[in-house]
């Protein structure tokens, strides 16, 4: 078996995520782990992520009335205007449907938009 990369080198691994054979050169450890070039990007993201998909989906649809979970991504601004309006009840279905699609989103997807400290995310409210 040979890299997918470089055909005329035997492999010396197999990506942890794609299964392509990868030789010295194009292999890449990620806690151990070995993933080829395009793969090691998304695995080191998922292990440098800080907030969880799980407890901001569950603070969306418990508490996304208040904004709750947007304090908790750092998304202060966004935040404030959900507890400014709280009282209107939109927030309330917006952190419903918010809560659904980080819960749907990949774990890739969830730390590449939330995962670092500051990141702040996309400006969109949904």
């Amino acid at each position: 078996m040979n890299c997918y990369l470089h055909p005329e080198v035997p492999a010396s691994g197999v990506c942890m995520r794609c299964g392509r054979a990868v030789c010295r050169d194009c292999t890449r450890e990620v806690d151990g782990k070995v993933y080829c070039s395009s793969c090691a990007v998304s695995a080191s993201v998922v292990q440098t992520s800080t907030k969880s998909k799980l407890a901001a989906g569950l603070l969306a649809i418990l508490l996304g009335g208040l904004g709750i979970h947007r304090f908790y991504l750092g998304h202060i601004g966004l935040g404030l205007v959900y507890l400014l309006f709280c009282w209107t009840g939109i927030p309330s279905i917006i952190g419903i449907v918010e809560g659904i699609i980080y819960l749907t989103m990949s774990d890739e997807e969830f730390a590449r938009r939330y995962g670092q400290p500051g990141s702040g995310g996309s400006a969109s409210v949904i």
